[in-house]
């Protein structure tokens, strides 16, 4: 089949691969993007499956933690330009956009936009929207969001990066969590948040990765070993320690602690625990980059890819 400059633009955006590599990884699997993914792979020219898209990066990433800090929200609203983004009206649109989330617990954005709006209940959020977009003088999109609320002992926090490009909240549960230790808990939580938004991680524990995605990285590793030739009989335990270093990659309890390399983040829960007098777990968090995975135009690249790869 052929195989078009889009199909190879996206596989490099995918993998970082180069494009002649990317072109011939496609053209071995029939234009099968998850198969040429893992043929890179398994050849050694692609690191992992970063499947983000690059696409409309401009807009915002905001948190919003209730007083209690029982409940929180993420919210991404997208502008058509930066420019905008840093505008303090947009930003005070994001604003009532989140506040009405924390407020209201919608189930998705689209049931949101028919709610009575929490910020002036004569409109609803559908209006409000609408009502932006004239003053702002650009579209803008609520494209998504995530609400946490804490069900017994806990607390939640959040980190925004770079002004709105990375966002990220977290959830933590103790049932030691008390107005003595909550100053504590909060700094841990945002440090796991400013953790997870330069580590991106994709799990908590490893108990959370999917069967299919652990036999998947199994297989990759198992033609890599037998194509450099080693033995059947010391495979298996090649394939299990980097299955380790996969984890370790992917698992947030796992990784090493950007603020100290020394620990991982399984030994900074075990210390704050050991500081607030009782166990402290984390349940849950979200992270959202800006702009990640939506389309965006890219004729000049793509001309340049066309040419490369000789289509």
């Amino acid at each position: 089949m052929a195989i078009t400059a889009t199909q190879i633009n996206e596989l490099r955006k995918a993998t970082g691969a180069g494009m002649l590599d990317c072109k011939k990884a496609l053209e071995e699997n029939a234009g099968d993007f998850e198969k040429a993914i893992d043929f890179l792979r398994t050849k050694g020219l692609a690191a992992a499956a970063k499947k983000a898209g690059r696409a409309a990066t401009e807009g915002m990433v905001a948190a919003f933690v209730s007083d209690s800090l029982q409940s929180g929200v993420l919210v991404e609203v997208n502008s058509e330009t930066d420019f905008v983004a840093k505008n303090d009206k947009f930003q005070s649109f994001v604003a009532g956009i989140g506040n009405h989330i924390l407020a209201t617990s919608p189930t998705d954005c689209e049931a949101m936009l028919q709610q009575p709006y929490s910020g002036d209940t004569s409109k609803n959020v559908q209006s409000y929207l609408s009502e932006s977009i004239s003053v702002i003088g650009e579209n803008l999109q609520i494209r998504r969001f995530a609400k946490f609320d804490v069900s017994g002992n806990g607390l939640i926090g959040s980190y925004i990066h770079a002004g709105g490009k990375i966002g990220v909240l977290v959830q933590i549960d103790s049932p030691v969590v008390s107005d003595a230790n909550r100053e504590t808990l909060q700094a841990f939580v945002r440090d796991i948040a400013m953790h997870s938004a330069a580590a991106a991680p994709q799990f908590v524990s490893r108990d959370q990765v999917p069967t299919d995605v652990l036999e998947r990285e199994k297989d990759i590793y198992r033609a890599k070993a037998k194509e450099s030739g080693k033995p059947d009989a010391i495979i298996e335990k090649i394939i299990d320690g980097q299955i380790n270093k996969f984890y370790a990659d992917i698992c947030l309890n796992e990784q090493v602690f950007v603020k100290d390399t020394d620990k991982t983040i399984q030994q900074i829960v075990k210390e704050i625990g050991t500081a607030v007098g009782g166990p402290v777990s984390i349940k849950r968090f979200e992270r959202f980059v800006l702009g990640e995975g939506l389309e965006k135009k890219e004729s000049d690249f793509a001309a340049e890819v066309a040419a490369a790869a000789g289509l």
